[in-house]
């Protein structure tokens, strides 16, 4: 055996560039072109090729150094070709029988099978690139190609593997952090609030079941705005305070009946899709214990003022931690509004059984052309979230399209307060 060094060999345009993988270990046997490291630059990333065989001896190289043309990655215990070539002809002149090579085989599995395990999995640069951006460990993954070599699928089947949900339960592998918090400086540990340890796995069943669309959209309200704060009580001569909220209530109620796919939950056990009759709003409400979505039972019956009240009502309970656990089930479909806070689009994660939820922002003045004139009018930023199963693209922008039509003048004045 002769010691040589393997080098970066001219790879192209690759300089001073970081190794991300060490593909192999110390004391591995491997061929020629067997693939050693892996660089990444900002163009691409790349796998480093043995150009000779042997036993490692010395792996020189670490993640996270910088390499060039010429840089060395590790010491090799390389074969002597003559001696090889004495070897070969020894076996040439004592050649088994087929029934020995089967033996052979059979005794030697077990040991491939093994050394395959202990160690790495073949993959090209771009599934590796793949698998750590997944935060996957391509090592883990096994190979469904030949030589167990790993594609993209493979990875995104290991990764759904990872993940789990039993009777709404999820359960996850548990990754070790390489180092504490407490490593890099000075931190407090507070317990988590107990609504968020509630509502944790149910959000993260959610994002992992539902497949989720977010359409956005700008929906004039100058009009109802203009008539929202004209409402005067007819006898007290008061003006009647009402929240946009409670118009954008009747609002998705009307839409929900225009299209019920909003209104229903998927069966998934039985392919089927249950219809709901109700009208059960839910609202997200923020509380010093967390977010809650309490519904308003049968809001389809109530007037603005009725449905404004008891946005009121269930508010107060929520905060006060004294509304009813049966009050956070059964809904039609939520709304989620930041207007108080700010803000104009996100991504609401949809509420499970239910298929859709509506995110509301802060509204904003928008320099608009009217009958041909440019005029400053009010614009309600939205972001509707549905899921993909039940409800496609073009039924989703009908949904916005509505709501617009119901929030604008038209709609507007012919609201019973």
């Amino acid at each position: 055996m002769a010691e040589k060094k393997l080098l970066v060999p001219n790879i192209g345009d690759f300089k001073n560039v970081e190794v991300i993988e060490v593909l192999v270990k110390s004391g591995q046997q491997i061929k020629k072109n067997d693939p050693l490291i892996t660089l990444e630059s900002d163009k691409s990333s790349v796998e480093v090729p043995a150009t000779d065989e042997g036993k490692i001896k010395k792996i020189i190289v670490k993640v996270g150094d910088k390499v060039s043309e010429g840089s060395e990655i590790l010491l090799l215990d390389s074969v002597d070709k003559k001696q090889e070539s004495l070897k070969i002809t020894e076996v040439k002149e004592d050649i088994p029988s087929k029934k020995i090579k089967q033996k052979i085989t059979k005794e030697i599995a077990p040991v491939v099978q093994k050394i395959s395990k202990d160690g790495v999995s073949s993959a090209s640069p771009m599934v590796r690139k793949f698998a750590r951006e997944l935060g996957a460990d391509i090592v883990q993954i096994p190979g469904s190609q030949r030589a167990g070599r790993v594609t993209e699928e493979d990875v995104k089947k290991f990764v759904r593997s990872q993940v789990s949900v039993n009777e709404g339960k999820v359960e996850k592998k548990i990754y070790k952090d390489e180092y504490p918090h407490e490593a890099f400086g000075e931190v407090e540990k507070k317990d988590l609030p107990r609504v968020k340890k509630l509502s944790g796995p149910q959000l993260v069943r959610s994002w992992t079941e539902i497949p989720h669309v977010t359409q956005h959209d700008e929906i004039d309200i100058t009009e109802m705005e203009q008539f929202r704060n004209s409402l005067i009580d007819h006898y007290s001569g008061e003006k009647i305070k009402i929240s946009p909220l409670a118009f954008i209530t009747r609002a998705v109620i009307k839409a929900l009946k225009k299209y019920p796919n909003f209104n229903s939950s998927i069966d998934t056990k039985n392919n089927k899709l249950i219809y709901k009759k109700y009208f059960h709003i839910g609202f997200a409400v923020d509380t010093p214990h967390g977010l809650m979505v309490p519904k308003i039972r049968n809001a389809d019956d109530l007037g603005l003022k009725e449905i404004f009240e008891e946005l009121k009502r269930v508010s107060k309970l929520c905060k006060e931690l004294k509304i009813e656990k049966k009050e956070f089930f059964g809904g039609s479909m939520t709304i989620s509004s930041l207007g108080g806070i700010g803000g104009n689009f996100f991504t609401p994660i949809i509420n499970p059984p239910e298929v859709a939820i509506l995110g509301v922002g802060k509204t904003f003045e928008k320099i608009r052309k009217v009958n041909g004139q440019f005029i400053v009018r009010k614009m309600l930023p939205v972001s509707l979230s549905y899921d993909h199963r039940v409800i496609d693209g073009a039924e989703g922008a009908r949904f916005c399209v509505h709501l617009a039509e119901s929030l604008g003048k038209d709609f507007a004045f012919k609201l019973a307060v």
